[in-house]
């Protein structure tokens, strides 16, 4: 009764600490990742040297078998006497069995028509992997729905997707952090439209008319493009800017997503009508920005949007 008594608290301890125990998990798993070479050599000898400790323990195991063995072919008065082996299995494992199946036991309070049932033997192990449970469930109950310590289906679903749009938030600001002009795409979303054309009305319309029309700078309405009408040639000439015709680099000043922004805005100008549109200037290229999103490569020299 005490040793169940103990299986039962320690069973108890083991699921209340269940968080503890996978917070610990986590941080060791985090310091074996920020482990050096060394460090981590010298784990897998210590690793290597507990496989062969646990090794001989097993062979001195094997060797005192098989010298108890041969003591008692020698002594058969002590071959009489059960090993610590037999022992055990006998009490914990398969139960007297010559004992239980010579002894029919009877229920006499489950007899009808003269049928009765048998109380069928139950090995000890079958016994306590059902106490086991019966405990465990027990525990597994206050833990969860008494104590409030484990995390329910619910919260554990919750938790996942607030790791989860922590991590998407990371894949978005390193896909954010890696548009270059290789890899910009033309964005009609509303919302990168709408800022677009916020950073172009405070820093091109100077230069190509809040409606795009142009100025100093080309028209931007129009099928005529000086550098061509890509959103990689778009881009090109926003990050690095046309120095000799007075457009500056804007690479410092806007992130590479505002500058694919202001990029797809420039292109949603097209086909528009500006108040005082600017004289056609370069080629004429007449598609619109769905089909120029793929187009040549861009060049990356300083060149002048349009």
């Amino acid at each position: 009764m005490k040793n169940i008594l103990t299986l039962f608290v320690s069973l108890i301890g083991l699921v209340l600490s269940s968080s503890a125990y996978a917070q610990e998990a986590s941080s060791s798993y985090d310091k074996l990742m920020s482990m050096d070479k060394n460090q981590l050599t010298l784990l897998i000898i210590l690793g290597v040297v507990l496989g062969v400790i646990i090794l001989l323990l097993i062979l001195v195991i094997y060797l005192m078998s098989f010298i108890t063995t041969v003591f008692k072919k020698e002594n058969p008065a002590f071959a009489e006497e059960p090993s610590w082996w037999e022992s055990f299995k006998e009490k914990f494992i398969t139960g007297d069995v010559e004992e239980e199946t010579v002894e029919k036991r009877e229920m006499t309070d489950h007899s009808y028509d003269g049928i009765t049932e048998l109380d069928n033997f139950m090995p000890p192990w079958l016994q306590y992997v059902f106490l086991i449970t019966a405990v465990f469930g027990v525990g597994y109950f206050i833990n969860y729905s008494v104590l409030g310590y484990g995390k329910t289906g619910i919260e554990e679903y919750e938790e996942e997707l607030r790791i989860e749009s922590i991590a998407a938030e990371e894949r978005k600001a390193n896909a954010v952090a890696g548009i270059d002009e290789s890899t910009a795409i033309f964005d009609e979303s509303a919302g990168a439209l709408s800022s677009g054309k916020t950073i172009f009305e405070g820093n091109c319309a100077a230069c190509h008319a809040a409606d795009g029309g142009g100025g100093v700078g080309p028209n931007l309405t129009d099928e005529y493009w000086l550098h061509g009408n890509s959103i990689k040639d778009v881009f090109t000439v926003i990050k690095y800017g046309v120095v000799s015709k007075g457009m500056v680099p804007w690479q410092d000043q806007l992130s590479p997503e505002e500058i694919q922004q202001v990029a797809s805005f420039v292109l949603s100008l097209k086909g528009t009508t500006p108040a005082n549109p600017k004289d056609p200037q370069g080629e004429l290229v007449g598609s619109t920005p769905a089909e120029v999103i793929e187009s040549s490569p861009a060049d990356t020299t300083a060149v002048n949007p349009e």
